[in-house]
């Protein structure tokens, strides 16, 4: 997935919500970010109901994705159904040494609970495997937010322990080894 560019995408099939290679992640670019912080959907795409995040938050993902790029990429994508941006997933912090990334995702209020966010995780995981650039994710939830738990462990990352964030209170700590396949249920 690392060659996917915008242009690439736009060639592709978006009546299926896929592109050419059957991606439903989409590399997000900084011009892709601009037009969401500017309340528009990206040129070629439709934008869900009430958008995908506040432009505050579209702001600090934008500059996030900037300094991650400085030294690896891809960074964000944006995940499109049907031609329809519906969610971001990013990268919190380009690899290290380890080869770890912990990662970050929103699904539009008006598409959560349909397995987008389930989807968008498990192609980033079929990314990465291909990749081998990053062979760790990590991630944090609200410990209330039991869809975006089940997100994860469908995806085969496994609890680890929490924490407590000024901001965000009381957080669960989840790992995925990317080479670790899920256990089918």
């Amino acid at each position: 997935m690392t060659g996917i560019t915008h242009e690439q995408s736009q060639a592709a099939q978006r009546s299926a919500g896929r592109d050419k290679w059957g991606h439903m992640l989409i590399e997000a670019e900084d011009r892709h970010f601009a037009a969401l912080i500017a309340g528009e959907a990206p040129a070629g795409f439709r934008l869900a109901e009430a958008g995908i995040e506040t432009p505050e938050i579209l702001t600090m993902l934008r500059g996030l994705a900037a300094r991650i790029r400085e030294s690896f990429s891809p960074a964000a994508w944006m995940m499109v159904e049907d031609g329809e941006l519906v969610g971001l997933c990013s990268l919190l912090n380009a690899p290290g040494a380890d080869k770890a990334c912990a990662i970050g995702y929103g699904v539009a209020a008006s598409h959560r609970r349909r397995g987008v966010a389930t989807r968008a995780i498990a192609e980033l995981l079929d990314w990465a495997r291909r990749d081998q650039q990053i062979l760790t994710f990590t991630a944090e939830t609200v410990v209330d937010n039991r869809p975006s738990h089940r997100v994860l462990e469908a995806n085969g990352f496994h609890l680890i322990g929490g924490r407590t964030d000024p901001e965000d209170g009381d957080l669960f700590c989840w790992h995925c080894d990317v080479n670790a396949r899920p256990v089918a249920d």
